[in-house]
């Protein structure tokens, strides 16, 4: 059953705030009746991450998480083809395209998702399997193409580089005039900058920064996808209190985390992670008047979920077109473990992208 059914633009926003309004209240009520946990203590979070640090800053990764090969030859039976394409060399920037077969034979365009994976702004990149899996599936499942971008990570390279690198790959996506599976099949007034956990956090605040510009890559966004966007604070929330030992974030994994991707010398309350701060929701206002739609998905098993429902309460403030997905239970990561989690996000991802209107 589709997520929404409407025939006009009045009816499509009624149902979005309805479908938030019940989330909202769902997941409100389901974790006011967890209980508050205490944290385990934080003795060695660089063990428990898998990392050695270095004098010089950097860190060493023990497990190298496994990584998967593009595959852009028609002529095999895949579903969905692939490619890499160099963004910037000199910072070893590129992004892995994904094209759905089925559009081969197609006349008309698709929309684009520009993907930013998770992993803390510390792990993984747009080659490793787990996100290379996931991105083959929502190409096929939502009919899009997907460029998924492998930005630089911390600590060797602290934020904001990968909230630069995310700004210079829309406008290397705009500008690309010579590949032809950009130039045949996007279309370039459909797309969407999407992240899940560390790279909702990247698409958010790389959205904030094409926005304050004058550049003309803001014209081609559509909306944003916030996928449990990764943010933090000093002040602990309620779910970060119920779910402090959390097997998949708990708060001595969130916080170092924080403290190797924010620059030296800064608070998790820096907007780069609090989006609650004024500097950190600054920008909001002119995300309202491009007009730009905004899906924030999270769910009660996530710590960060009072945060990811306090920034949808703050977009709605400044009147962004924005819809709440909650749901009760599962936790931070999930639609990148289990397959079904993942496809119900892709349906609901297809639901919106095709509903939302052609012209504002």
């Amino acid at each position: 059953m589709p997520l929404l059914s409407l025939s006009n633009y009045k009816c499509f926003w009624g149902t979005l705030s309805a479908l938030f309004t019940l989330s909202f209240i769902f997941i409100a009520n389901s974790t006011t009746l967890q209980t508050q946990t205490t944290p385990k203590p934080c003795n060695n979070p660089y063990k428990e991450l898998n990392l050695i640090l270095n004098p010089n800053g950097t860190v060493s990764r023990q497990n190298k998480p496994p990584q998967s090969p593009p595959s852009p030859d028609p002529t095999l039976p895949n579903l969905v083809l692939s490619k890499d394409l160099t963004i910037n060399q000199s910072k070893g920037t590129w992004a892995r395209i994904y094209l759905p077969r089925k559009s081969l034979d197609q006349n008309y365009k698709l929309p684009l998702i520009v993907f930013f994976h998770g992993g803390g702004f510390i792990f993984q990149s747009a080659a490793s399997t787990i996100f290379h899996e996931f991105c083959f599936n929502m190409a096929n499942d939502v009919v899009a193409v997907i460029a998924s971008i492998e930005y630089r990570l911390a600590p060797e390279h602290r934020l904001p580089a990968a909230y630069d690198d995310a700004v210079e790959a829309l406008h290397w996506i705009r500008t690309n005039h010579g590949d032809s599976w950009l130039t045949k099949y996007v279309d370039y007034s459909n797309v969407f900058l999407m992240g899940s956990s560390a790279g909702g956090n990247i698409a958010y605040n790389a959205g904030l920064r094409v926005a304050a510009t004058n550049d003309q890559d803001y014209k081609i966004i559509k909306g944003l996808i916030l996928v449990q966007p990764f943010f933090g604070g000093t002040h602990r929330t309620g779910s970060e209190l119920r779910l402090a030992n959390s097997p998949y974030l708990s708060l001595c994994t969130n916080d170092m985390l924080w403290k190797l991707s924010l620059p030296v010398g800064v608070n998790r309350d820096h907007k780069y992670c609090n989006p609650m701060v004024r500097d950190g929701f600054e920008g909001l206002e002119k995300i309202e008047r491009l007009k730009w739609w905004v899906l924030v998905t999270g769910c009660s098993g996530d710590p960060l979920v009072d945060r990811q429902m306090e920034l949808v309460k703050l977009m709605k403030k400044k009147r962004v077109k924005v819809v709440g997905h909650f749901t009760a239970g599962d936790y931070h990561g999930v639609q990148d473990k289990d397959p079904l989690k993942a496809k119900q996000l892709y349906g609901v991802l297809k639901s919106l992208i095709s509903k939302l209107p052609s012209d504002d």
